[in-house]
């Protein structure tokens, strides 16, 4: 298995819903949502990539980081990579059905934890969609976090203690899909929480609890305040809100300003082991991968989610090497071109 034949076999399973590009960058599929693309015109999608671009790395070859360590603990978890698996759900309306949602999340968190990292699962209007991420936590003795839609208090933490149950290893809120429309059509409606609400969700477990869909900083100092264990930097895949910053754009100011209160992901535009440098020389402790591995799972099943976290983890590995950057700790704005 290579990734030319995972994305060949991908193609052939999302046809119509997603092309499987050259560069995953949103153009093609702009607006269909449902679908792979970006919202409206789906320029959110393409400025996390746009953001990324913008960034140049200085080259040092003067050094000893000879032999490069990408281990990281996150939640309690010792992994062996920064980079991480998105949420993502919808696989008959998104995706083309090829996979259940079942198949689908089981072949992310799987791949994740063999590649010696870890898969976030989603939620939707269909129970089956959390439920199966839940599943596959389980079968995988916790190593998964189940993220929840920012549903009614009682509804969250209903599923907070699914999560629990199945020895997930922290849980959370997307709270960037409260302007969901699908599950409002679905008799499930999403929406903003207030502090106080994001305070008594972080209270009603002992789990690390993740607020997903930060992209200000005052966002980020609402999320450490109501004792957040981490935020996720994300525009939601350019999926919420036409003509948002790319994720790379906003997460300087965020670290500066909670950096040092919680644990900061970043998500959004992540194509290559490149990209997982800047991200984590911007600030970010770990990253999140989302469309790519949606190819991965396609094409190649839970070899294949594995098979691309690898070649992202290579390519970081390469990159430290050649910014002189031993060890993830050692990764610092200092690498990025001013």
């Amino acid at each position: 298995m290579d990734l030319k034949s995972i994305r060949e076999e991908a193609r052939k399973k999302l046809k119509g819903y997603c092309r499987v590009c050259p560069v995953c960058d949103g153009r093609a599929c702009a607006g269909e949502v449902p679908g792979m693309g970006g919202t409206g015109t789906g320029t959110a999608f393409r400025a996390n990539l746009e953001a990324l671009s913008r960034y140049r790395l200085n080259m040092r070859t003067i050094h000893n980081a000879k032999e490069v360590n990408t281990t990281c603990r996150l939640f309690g978890m010792d992994l062996d990579t920064p980079v991480l698996a998105a949420p993502m759900t919808g696989t008959t309306y998104n995706m083309g059905g090829a996979l259940s949602e079942k198949e689908f999340i089981s072949m992310i968190v799987s791949g994740s934890h063999r590649a010696g990292s870890i898969g976030l699962t989603g939620d939707g209007a269909d129970p089956a969609m959390y439920d199966s991420g839940i599943e596959a936590v389980a079968a995988e003795r916790g190593w998964g976090i189940p993220i929840i839609k920012p549903r009614a208090q009682q509804e969250i933490i209903n599923r907070i203690r699914t999560a629990e149950k199945a020895g997930a290893a922290a849980v959370g809120v997307d709270i960037d899909g409260a302007g969901l429309v699908t599950m409002a059509l679905k008799g499930q409606p999403v929406g903003p929480k207030t502090k106080e609400e994001i305070r008594e969700l972080v209270s009603a477990t002992e789990l690390p609890f993740i607020l997903k869909g930060i992209m200000t900083v005052d966002e980020a100092e609402i999320a450490a305040e109501a004792g957040c264990a981490a935020i996720v930097v994300s525009n939601h895949g350019g999926r919420i809100l036409d003509h948002t910053p790319g994720a790379a754009e906003v997460l300087p100011a965020i670290v500066k300003a909670v950096g040092d209160k919680l644990t900061i992901l970043a998500d959004g535009g992540v194509r290559s082991g490149v990209d997982v440098i800047k991200l984590l020389a911007l600030g970010a402790d770990a990253v999140l991968v989302g469309r790519p591995l949606v190819v991965g799972a396609f094409g190649g099943g839970a070899e294949g989610v594995k098979l691309i976290i690898d070649q992202y983890t290579n390519e970081l590995k390469q990159a430290m090497i050649l910014t002189g950057t031993s060890s993830l700790s050692a990764i610092s704005d200092k690498i990025i071109y001013k």
